[in-house]
């Protein structure tokens, strides 16, 4: 058995800042990743300001291989069915755009942690004073004896399910695919990212330049079916885009989502001595990036450890009170009283919006009503307008919602 200050479930972003942090502040702190690294990891790349700020203060300037082409991102591209469209620039200029694979491997090597590959995490037991890790190296039954455990193991964790095993009947989810095309000829411009407010294409449809080719994504209900979906949005992008696409190469991904808890604060933080973060703990931006807040979520996890062994008082306690910072900043970009406003994103939808005509403002705003509409099953509505009315009269979101 291997005694250790902190476990931390998958090398993710949310794991390489929680570990910087820990491993700076003297903790010993080992990182279980199932797979070999560095390893594949399905996302859009598209970073915001604030992560590659973060990145920057951290672990340093990106290396080359970290980063697909376009190297960079512009802004944001809004669509809406009545053929408006709404780029907006990020505010603090171009941003990176990460190769997982890569980025993600550099950056926990840059923690300085130390980093067991093909460990698979298998459950845990909180006996008050530490926690027993079960794992599996190579099929190999592992055990480790840690103080703290941080799950940083993305949507679908396993540490989630470990603490609350009923959690994921708990909450809606969403399959979320991406198929890659050779490029005929594409006018959406390869600077942005774009995203369209659509019901009729799916509850998250976007679309982006990658590497010589044109990623064509869509996020709908689980259950539903992919290649119809993907074909629906395909249809819709040559027929009023002019986006004409080669048929998608064979290497398409998909994975489930957790869309619900940062739209109606409804996070899992854990308990005991068991932390959660990142998209594990439902931290999700409004156009689905997820980095910047589960790199800046990651760090207050292994902030909150610190302190807690500092003060010798219990790590939840102040995990709690630390995390409330990111979740107002986090769930702001859903709150509609935020959006219409005040400026909670990192590109101005507002000033975006009074460029266009009176008449093209009310189109938005019917087609973007029709888009919420689309959400009305997951009776989320009730839920969002009582967190929106609840942020200016207390300053932040109820801690009663979280787990």
């Amino acid at each position: 058995m291997r005694n250790v200050d902190v476990v931390i479930v998958g090398a993710s972003l949310a794991a390489a800042a929680a570990a910087k942090r820990l491993v700076d502040a003297g903790l010993e702190t080992v990182i279980l990743e199932r797979k070999e690294l560095p390893r594949h990891k399905i996302c859009s790349g598209i970073l915001s300001p604030r992560g590659h700020r973060f990145l920057l203060e951290n672990f340093g300037p990106l290396p080359r291989e970290t980063l697909h082409e376009p190297t960079a991102c512009r802004g944001v591209t809004f669509h809406f069915p009545s053929m408006v469209s709404m780029p907006m620039d990020f505010f603090h200029g171009t941003t990176p755009h990460l190769h997982r694979k890569y980025s993600d491997h550099w950056a926990i090597q840059r923690s300085g942690a130390e980093v067991h590959d093909q460990t698979s995490f298998v459950g845990l037991e909180d006996r008050g004073d530490h926690v027993l890790v079960h794992a599996r190296q190579n099929g190999a039954p592992v055990e480790y004896r840690a103080r703290q455990v941080i799950g940083a193991d993305g949507p679908s964790s396993l540490v989630v399910r470990a603490v609350y095993p009923d959690y994921t009947k708990q909450i809606p989810w969403f399959f979320v695919g991406q198929k890659f095309h050779e490029i005929i000829d594409c006018p959406l411009s390869p600077d942005y990212f774009h995203f369209w407010f659509h019901p009729g294409l799916g509850h998250y449809t976007w679309s982006h330049a990658r590497d010589g080719r044109q990623i064509v994504g869509v996020g709908f209900k689980r259950g539903d079916n992919f290649a119809k979906k993907h074909q629906v949005v395909e249809q819709y992008l040559r027929d009023k885009h002019g986006v004409l696409l080669k048929p998608a190469d064979d290497d398409h991904e998909g994975c489930a989502e957790n869309f619900g808890p940062s739209l109606i604060n409804r996070y899992v933080f854990g308990k005991g001595n068991v932390l959660v973060t990142g998209q594990a703990a439902g931290f999700l931006n409004m156009i689905g990036e997820g980095m910047s807040c589960a790199l800046h979520s990651g760090a207050i996890s292994g902030e909150a450890i610190v302190e807690a062994q500092r003060r010798n008082r219990p790590v939840q306690e102040i995990y709690r009170k630390m995390i409330a910072s990111e979740v107002r900043r986090c769930s702001d970009q859903w709150n509609p009283l935020k959006i219409a406003f005040e400026r909670p994103h990192e590109a101005d939808f507002p000033e975006a919006l009074m460029k266009l005509s009176w008449r093209e403002r009310g189109l938005v705003l019917r087609d973007m009503w029709r888009f919420i509409v689309l959400f009305k099953e997951f009776k989320w509505g009730r839920q969002i307008a009582s967190a929106a009315l609840q942020r200016p009269l207390v300053g932040g979101y109820s801690m009663q919602r979280w787990l």
